[in-house]
């Protein structure tokens, strides 16, 4: 869908339900595991050009059982393939559906925020006229506070 300006809400029932929907997913797989950033390095990756040679190697072995060892356990290297198979198979889905969640983000938050700097600007110049809005326009000044200290910093270290 191309984007135009969105105009949702999302019910309180609408949201237990999604979280709901979400620990089921959770619930569905309970093998799932979470990996150190140095167990997943050394790792050998299996990518989307992987998975055919790994079912070559699954029909090789099942023709040629004798040239494997008695240990090499064929039935558990047919469960692992079919399983990692299913599992990219919901993990496209699974993010497709991430990347319009954060696109959507994106823009609405993209919405919020010009409407909050048009709200600001106009805070901002009805405080120099109307009593008690000082306080507010620097208020919400503090969100760029930070912003201007480092434009400063970098105008002032390149000269």
């Amino acid at each position: 869908m191309a984007y135009q300006n969105i105009t949702a809400k999302l019910s309180p029932e609408d949201i237990q339900e999604i979280k709901a929907a979400l620990q089921t997913i959770q619930k569905k797989l309970p093998f799932l595991i979470t990996l150190s950033t140095e167990e997943r390095r050394k790792r050998v990756k299996m990518g989307d050009k992987s998975l055919a040679f790994v079912n070559n190697s699954i029909t090789a072995a099942q023709s040629n059982p004798d040239i494997l060892p008695a240990s090499f356990d064929i039935e558990e290297f047919v469960r692992d393939y079919q399983l990692a198979a299913t599992l990219t198979e919901l993990l496209i889905s699974m993010r497709q559906l991430t990347e319009q969640v954060d696109d959507t983000l994106l823009a609405v938050g993209s919405e919020a925020m010009s409407s909050s700097l048009t709200v600001y600007d106009y805070v901002k110049t009805a405080a120099k006229k109307t009593p008690g809005l000082k306080t507010l326009a620097e208020q919400l000044g503090e969100r760029f506070k930070a912003i201007g200290k480092s434009k400063i910093t970098k105008a002032g270290s390149s000269s």
